[in-house]
């Protein structure tokens, strides 16, 4: 089956905006859109009662994605629009679904006066469980959110698009995470910030005080092992404007704040095949509920 975007549908105002940014970024890839709806049939008992079976429920049900596909299409004439509706569970089926996807779209509620997400079981469940990068979209999310404000100071998806951010770890860089870093900027054809926030070593800590030079030097370590990992992806992408920022303190909390000016935040989670569940590490998980710009996880080994 041919690569596209999948966009995993139910309705509510986040699976919607979740479905416009998926619309545009299968126009900036140059691929498909695929609405993926999915249904749990109702229990036996329930199925046998005429207003509450699985017909009348199903029938509602494939409203959801044939409204949405018939939205999307004059919003987004140059974007193949299909739709599928899969019953069972929405975890085993859009993971299932995504093995045919170069891209996985979650909605997520935005977190009430504070501005980020509300991630459900389902999407951290999912997320941990696929190995295609997933992207988590906020209700409420519109085009003119990834672009900067007009010389009037009003949002417009026709000016440039704000920086792509990405989290990165030097001290365990992973070739994909940064590969769909630098290909989304370029695609944007707007700069890469890569964030890395590093703290004191414990043995280091109480000594601090007795030698004010050290943090200094700490930084200027980890600002130059920072530079050292980007200098082949410099040499690749020579188009990207990329944007180095190395600081003491919470790595999440650093790109957190990044993620105020972003188009889009990109943050990986290292793949652990155990018979004890998934994990998507702390720092992705806290980037997950507080960004608030568009957050893409990039499973790796």
């Amino acid at each position: 089956m041919s690569r596209n975007v999948t966009v995993g549908l139910d309705g509510s105002s986040e699976s919607r905006a979740a479905a416009e940014w998926a619309a545009r970024e299968a126009k900036l890839l140059g691929l498909p859109l695929r609405l993926v709806h999915v249904w749990e049939p109702v229990p036996e008992p329930m199925a046998q009662a005429p207003l509450l079976g699985a017909e009348t429920q199903q029938h509602w049900s494939e409203r959801i994605p044939r409204e949405a596909a018939e939205g999307l299409r004059p919003r987004h004439p140059g974007v193949h629009v299909d739709m599928v509706q899969i019953p069972g569970s929405p975890v085993d089926a859009l993971a299932e679904a995504s093995k045919d996807a170069e891209l996985l779209v979650l909605g997520s509620r935005g977190l009430s006066g504070i501005g980020g997400f509300l991630v459900g079981s389902v999407g951290m469940a999912v997320i941990a469980r696929v190995e295609t990068p997933v992207v988590l979209v906020r209700a409420g999310e519109q085009a003119a959110d990834e672009h900067e404000a007009d010389p009037a100071g009003i949002p417009s998806a026709a000016t440039a698009y704000r920086p792509v951010v990405l989290g990165l770890d030097t001290g365990h860089p992973d070739d994909a995470v940064i590969v769909f870093a630098f290909e989304e900027a370029a695609r944007r054809g707007s700069a890469l910030r890569v964030v890395h926030g590093w703290n004191l070593p414990p043995y280091f800590a109480y000594g601090l005080a007795a030698d004010p030079d050290l943090n200094a030097e700490l930084g200027r370590q980890e600002a130059a092992a920072l530079t050292e990992v980007l200098r082949p992806w410099r040499q690749k992408y020579p188009d990207v404007e990329v944007v180095e920022q190395s600081r003491s303190g919470s790595p999440a909390n650093h790109v957190i704040d990044a993620s105020r000016e972003a188009s889009l935040v990109v943050v990986g989670r290292r793949v652990r095949r155990s018979p004890f569940g998934a994990h998507i590490g702390p720092v992705t998980h806290a980037v997950l509920h507080h960004a608030t710009a568009p957050v893409a996880v990039v499973a790796h080994d």
